[in-house]
């Protein structure tokens, strides 16, 4: 099977994109926006706390 020319492609994609922007919510949106803030704080925060546990676990052996 070939994959999708680029003019279809983008056509698909931007009417997907407008086919959902009006059923959109101020509410929703900004709920998405705090969740997403929220879940990249804790990916980040659980990353940094694994190397710095890895790094002392290494260290002892």
């Amino acid at each position: 099977m070939s994959s999708p020319s680029n003019p279809t492609l983008v056509g698909t994609a931007g009417g997907t994109f407008l086919s959902v922007v009006p059923n959109l919510n101020s509410d929703d949106l900004i709920k998405t926006v705090v969740l997403a803030i929220v879940g990249a704080v804790v990916s980040f925060s659980i990353s940094v706390l694994l190397k710095f546990i890895t790094k002392k676990y290494k260290k002892k052996v």
